[in-house]
């Protein structure tokens, strides 16, 4: 999963920041830092999807550059250790792209050369990303040998007709032996789907969500299509389910899930109590992540400041740049008037909302900061709170865009 935040276009120029830039006084004063993630984007894929945004590329006809691109994680990697030295990593996420493109050799290789580098948690959670296009019998077995704790994999649906609009590379019967076999080789996982697909009626949405739970995943992703600019589909748009068709949909998958014992506990995600996905609940709880790799974002914090960061998109130039010592197209300092919505914008997706005092920690600004939205959001029936936590209520989950806009600076 990439974090998305709006940061504007590459620069021309390499980025470069001395680490005492990042220790200079300002207007900030977190007592602390919060947990630190790492990301890594592998950024190529057997064939770019009509709904997809991220970036992502087709891989030529050549293969993938694989050692030359890890060569430049790596490089990219050790420029940024002097702004994350001493810290602990408590978890990992290869994503893409499709990263089970890559051999698990190479998958192997990646995760030695972290190790290496960084300090990591005992029980640091290490997610691939990886597509059943892309299966292979034992593939997803030597990934875990490699190190891969976790596996995702983008299903996205078991109907035959719904994959092909939707242009994945895979059918029904390659998704089934992708799930058995990533059910047999990790102790937890996840299965990703979409729902409001073009012409999705309820019993089709039914199957899929069934045939699903037939695997006893621990940890579901369940996200609503949604037509992106600068996609295929935003050219083109399909006909997608009315929105009172969608909500039905949600509440029948919420439904589903929670008859297996999934929580629904972000927006987006159900699962059972003991895999939740920890690499995600850091990103919205406002914690810190590294993202290394073609396009990849961070958001790192200091005594007093919070940074975003963004790596060059285009591979070729990313290892170019990378391999030179420098993979920075844009680092910019999180404006102090910034930081309420941003954090709102992540804290409010958890269905158990977030503490007062992991705001202000987080953030470094006192509760003021977010007390008019508060308010409001209460009046409305959005949230609800005490004197320790704020949490969205039934309706605020369901026009979270909304909630979230409550918090946006005038």
């Amino acid at each position: 999963m990439i974090p998305i935040t709006p940061l504007g276009r590459e620069t021309d120029a390499a980025v470069q920041r001395d680490i005492q830039h990042y220790m200079r006084p300002g207007t900030l004063q977190l007592s602390a830092l919060p947990p630190l993630s790492l990301y890594v984007h592998l950024p190529w894929c057997l064939k770019k999807c009509p709904y997809c945004d991220f970036n992502s590329h087709e891989q030529s006809s050549q293969g993938l550059p694989e050692q030359r691109y890890i060569d430049a994680v790596v490089a990219d990697l050790e420029a940024a250790l002097p702004l994350i030295w001493g810290r602990t990593v408590h978890s990992i996420f290869i994503g893409g792209g499709t990263p089970s493109l890559f051999s698990p050799q190479s998958i192997d290789r990646l995760l030695a050369d972290i190790r290496a580098r960084l300090r990591l948690e005992a029980n640091c959670e290490v997610t691939m990303e990886a597509n059943p296009g892309t299966f292979e019998k034992d593939r997803f077995k030597a990934f875990r040998s490699a190190g891969v704790t976790r596996l995702s994999i983008g299903v996205q649906s078991f109907n035959d007709g719904h994959l092909k609009t939707l242009g994945r590379v895979h059918d029904r019967a390659q998704a089934l032996a992708a799930v058995e076999e990533a059910a047999q080789s990790f102790a937890t996982f996840n299965l990703d789907l979409m729902y409001a697909l073009p012409g999705q009626t309820m019993e089709q949405l039914d199957a899929d969500v069934q045939l699903a739970l037939q695997f006893a995943p621990p940890h579901i992703s369940i996200y609503h299509l949604t037509i992106e600019p600068n996609t295929y589909f935003a050219k083109f748009p399909p006909q997608i389910p009315e929105d009172d068709t969608a909500y039905a949909m949600l509440d029948r998958i919420t439904e589903l899930t929670g008859v297996a014992g999934l929580e629904r506990y972000e927006v987006s995600a159900y699962a059972k109590p003991t895999h939740r996905c920890f690499h995600n609940l850091n990103y919205w709880q406002f914690g810190d992540y590294l993202g290394i790799g073609a396009g990849a974002h961070s958001k790192l914090s200091f005594a007093h400041r919070v940074v975003r960061q963004v790596r060059f998109r285009d591979p070729a130039r990313y290892m170019q740049q990378a391999l030179a010592g420098n993979a920075l197209a844009q680092d910019e300092e999180v404006a102090r008037a910034d930081l309420p919505f941003e954090y709102m914008l992540n804290a409010l997706r958890l269905r158990n909302g977030f503490g007062l005092r992991d705001f202000t920690e987080r953030t470094g600004l006192p509760i003021t900061a977010i007390q008019a939205g508060l308010q409001e959001a209460e009046r409305k029936g959005l949230i609800e709170r005490d004197f320790a936590r704020v949490r969205p209520t039934v309706r605020g989950f369901d026009f979270l865009s909304d909630l979230q806009a409550l918090f946006l600076q005038e």
